[in-house]
């Protein structure tokens, strides 16, 4: 069973690459996790993040948007304090207020998914990169998808943070061509209907 390289670095990362990564999202709270998830991971590798992901989901409410929206600077100093997330007050900070623009987002659009998919056209973008230093860290799509999201007020969201969010959430198909999971996941984009 052939992985993309990247899957294999790590023991963290097999679970993660065969059955999360690229598979296509709808779920608004799965979508708010990794929005969440990839700010924090700037300037940082993801593996730093992936251990430290059932922290996030304490120290951030399950992930609920309504929840995080409402941090105030008592929960931002309690967050610093939390060894289990990465404790950087300008991403903290920023969480809390990318919640508030996420559920304006789902408000206008009827939900983040709804919002997200259109950057897209509905379908996954399939890729058929065969080694991984084929893979961009942008696309003119993460470029449009970024530049709205700060027009609305998000940070820690900038091109190269989307496209990994992107790539996560299954917006995109990445997994190289040799990988086992590509066909699997092109099938669960086929079936897409946001």
């Amino acid at each position: 069973m052939r992985r993309c390289p990247w899957g294999e670095s790590a023991p963290e990362y097999i679970p993660y690459h065969d059955r999360e990564w690229g598979v296509p999202l709808t779920d608004d709270r799965k979508l708010f996790e990794f929005l969440i998830l990839e700010g924090a991971q700037a300037g940082l590798s993801w593996l730093t993040i992936l251990k430290r992901r059932e922290g996030y989901r304490r120290a951030f409410a399950g992930f609920d948007p309504e929840k995080v929206a409402r941090f105030g600077e008592k929960d931002v100093s309690r967050l610093l304090q939390d060894t289990g997330i990465i404790r950087n007050r300008m991403k903290v900070r920023a969480a809390a207020k990318n919640a508030g623009v996420f559920l304006d987002i789902q408000e206008e659009f009827g939900s983040f998914s709804a919002y997200q998919w259109r950057f897209v056209g509905g379908r996954p973008v399939e890729n058929l990169w065969k080694c991984q230093s084929q893979l961009p860290a942008t696309s003119k799509e993460s470029d449009v998808f970024s530049q709205d999201l700060k027009a609305r007020g998000m940070s820690f969201v900038g091109s190269t943070i989307i496209y990994a969010h992107m790539q996560a959430v299954g917006m995109v198909n990445d997994h190289l061509t040799g990988c086992f999971r590509h066909a699997e996941v092109r099938e669960l984009g086929a079936k897409l209907h946001p």
